[in-house]
């Protein structure tokens, strides 16, 4: 069985920090950091965790930065997303690589879904 490893992307990296340094006086946010290493430990013990996203819904935005053909989204707290591709990279491993930690509605605005109904 080939090793498993986590890595976030320096974007995810950035939204890890602020949720870390928001989480020092909000419930929240520390739910959402609760959940994302939660996630991280599922993703370990199987890359297939997520749920894949359609070859071509993949935003074109992290084709051309990372160059990935393949991505997986997990719901984590307060209905936030985490973004992650598998590579292997010509190892004896699989790389779990975090492209991104979103809220809902940037994660909606990063996919293109446009909103059904308006909130009050």
């Amino acid at each position: 069985m080939k090793n498993v490893r986590v890595i976030l992307s320096d974007d995810a990296e950035a939204a890890y920090k602020e949720l870390s340094e928001r989480a020092r006086s909000l419930k929240v946010e520390r739910s959402i950091l609760r959940s994302i290493d939660e996630k991280k430990k599922a993703i370990m013990a199987n890359p297939h965790y997520g749920e894949p996203v359609p070859k071509y819904q993949i935003p074109p935005v992290y084709i051309e930065k990372y160059g990935i053909n393949n991505l997986f989204w997990v719901q984590l707290a307060d209905f936030w997303r985490m973004l992650y591709t598998l590579t292997n990279n010509g190892q004896v491993e699989i790389i779990a690589f975090v492209l991104d930690i979103k809220s809902h509605p940037d994660y909606d605005r990063l996919m293109g879904y446009k909103k059904d109904r308006v909130r009050k």
